[in-house]
Formats: structure tokens, C-alpha cells, sequence
């Protein structure tokens, strides 16, 4: 029998796609910054209101690892930001078919992160030194952050990109924001079908790390599943203020490499020393902040002519 708790997730989670579907974004526009913040705050609201029913639900703990699950992913999600940029400018997606993108990329992301994060979690149930596995791959992802300072996006030289073109026809025209176009009898993929492809690619590489990170917050799968979702569900919104927004912020991923770093460590050391949770949320909000005010103060260096 399905429990309650998983119920209303479900409910309030629908409920949320229907509104911002078809109240929210019923028709096709760009969205401005404003608009971008007020629907951040809407989807930060409903994340946090759920943090109430959780902690009607299950208690104080549960509580605390849900809200710091989901600051871990919501820290973590600015990366997934700067990668977004990158894919709409090098296929020129019009500014009001971003969204569709992205509200179609999230859905497969629900999809996804449910397999990475119960697969995750039976891992670690069966072989416990997973654990250990897990703690590694995020220290490893903390140094390439730590030392790659630009990002390059070449989708030419990726397997998502040479399998689309050699299975899909292709047409250079976006047809009015469709996904696929007909032309002379014969169906073909628009541009904005092969952003999608590499949105949803680019969120399953993103995967890899966070959903060993929010394992090592807790490991009841509905604490684990239900903040990554609420986490996800506000990226669309926050995309739009933060890609004018986070590029200010040149220093931002020294502070994401070290969250990764200390969530890695905080796995290996698990079974001698357990981190508090509330330690770990601490130095979530401390890292991105003092990355964001380091930000301000250092002045990015210009690049070489």
C-alpha cells in the first residue's frame, strides 16, 4: 500500500506542474527578471511549505535532512544554470521557448532522479562500502570544479549530438516552438528537440553528484527524493533571473567544489565520525554565500586579447 506522505507528493507536485503549465506559462513569452524572481519565490514557498508537512509527517529530524537536502540541490542546481546558458546560445534558442525546454527537460529529470536515487539507495543497503565509492566520485568532482574556471560547450564533439544527427533528420527552423516539424511529407527535429536532448543529458551527468551528496544527508528515500524534486521544480523559474544574475558571481564555484569536497569526506569518514545535519546545512549557506561576497570583491580577471 502506498503511504500517505508519498500521496501528498504526488498531488502537491502535479498540482504545481498544472499551475505553472497552464496558468503560469499558458502562452509562449520572454520572461523577464521580475517575473523570474516572483516565480522563484512561489516554488521556494512550496518546497518550504512541504517542509512543514514533512515535519508533521515524520518528525524534527526528517525535517531538518529535508531542508538540508534541499539547499544541498538547490547549491548544487547553479551549475546546471551555467550549463543551460551555454546550450541555449549555441542553438539560439528563442527567449520565450526556454521555458518549454526546460519544463519539459525537469519532467525527465523527475523520471531520472527517481532511478539514480532508489538504485543509490539499494547500493548502499547491499554493499555498504558503495558509500565509499560515492565519497570519492564527489571529491573528484570537487577538484575538476575546483580547477576548471570556464566552461567550453562543443555538442559537436559529444555522443548526444553525433547519435542525433545520425538517427534523426534535422531542420535548421524552430516552426513556431515545436519540437518536430513536418516538411514535404517527411518528420524532422527542430533545434529545440536537440537543446532538450542535451538539457536532459547535461541533468544526468549532474546526477552523478548530487545524488551521492543528498545520500549522505539521509538515506530514506522519501526525505531523499521529495527535496531533490521541490529543489528541481523551482530551476526553470530561477533560470531566467539567474542567467543575468549568476555570471557576476565568477567565484561562485569555489564554493560549490568545496561543498562537494566536504559532502565527499563527510561519506568517508561515516563510520567513525557522523557530520550533524545541521552542521552540514550550515556550511552550505556559509560556502555559497561567502563565494557570492568573495565574488563581489575580487574583480574577475579580463581574458588576454
Amino acid at each position: 500500500m502506498v503511504e500517505l506522505g508519498w500521496i501528498v507528493f504526488g498531488l502537491v507536485v502535479l498540482v504545481a506542474l498544472f499551475l505553472d503549465l497552464f496558468v503560469f506559462h499558458r502562452n509562449p513569452h520572454k520572461i523577464s527578471v521580475k517575473e523570474s524572481l516572483l516565480l522563484s519565490a512561489f516554488w521556494i514557498g512550496v518546497g518550504l511549505a512541504f517542509s512543514a508537512y514533512v515535519y508533521h509527517y515524520k518528525g524534527s529530524q526528517a525535517f531538518l535532512e529535508y531542508i538540508t537536502g534541499y539547499s544541498l540541490e538547490k547549491a548544487l542546481s547553479l551549475d546546471n544554470i551555467f550549463v543551460f546558458i551555454l546550450i541555449f546560445s549555441y542553438f539560439k534558442v528563442p527567449e520565450e521557448y526556454r521555458h518549454k525546454v526546460l519544463f519539459w527537460g525537469v519532467l525527465g529529470a523527475i523520471v531520472f532522479r527517481a532511478i539514480f536515487i532508489f538504485a543509490g539507495i539499494e547500493l548502499v543497503k547491499a554493499f555498504h562500502w558503495v558509500i565509499y565509492i560515492f565519497g570519492i566520485i564527489l571529491i573528484v568532482s570537487a577538484v575538476k570544479l575546483l580547477i576548471t574556471e570556464e566552461k567550453e560547450f562543443h555538442p559537436e564533439e559529444t555522443i548526444v549530438y553525433k547519435l542525433a544527427r545520425k538517427l534523426i533528420p534535422m531542420s535548421p527552423r524552430y516552426s513556431d516552438g515545436r519540437f518536430f516539424t513536418k516538411e514535404n511529407g517527411k518528420l524532422y527535429a527542430t533545434p529545440l528537440f536537440l537543446a532538450l536532448l542535451f538539457v536532459e543529458s547535461s541533468d544526468i551527468m549532474f546526477a552523478i553528484d548530487s545524488v551521492p551528496a543528498i545520500l549522505a544527508i539521509s538515506r530514506d528515500p522519501f526525505i531523499v527524493y521529495a527535496s531533490n524534486i521541490f529543489a528541481i521544480l523551482g530551476l526553470r523559474s530561477l533560470y531566467f533571473a539567474a542567467s543575468a544574475i549568476l555570471p557576476f558571481f565568477h567565484l561562485l564555484h569555489y564554493g560549490l567544489s568545496f561543498i562537494l569536497g566536504f559532502i565527499g569526506v563527510k561519506m568517508l569518514i561515516s563510520e567513525f565520525y557522523k557530520i550533524p545535519v545541521l552542521a552540514s546545512l550550515a556550511l552550505i549557506f556559509s560556502s555559497v554565500f561567502l563565494s557570492m561576497v568573495a565574488s563581489i570583491l575580487v574583480k574577475k580577471k579580463s581574458s588576454p586579447p
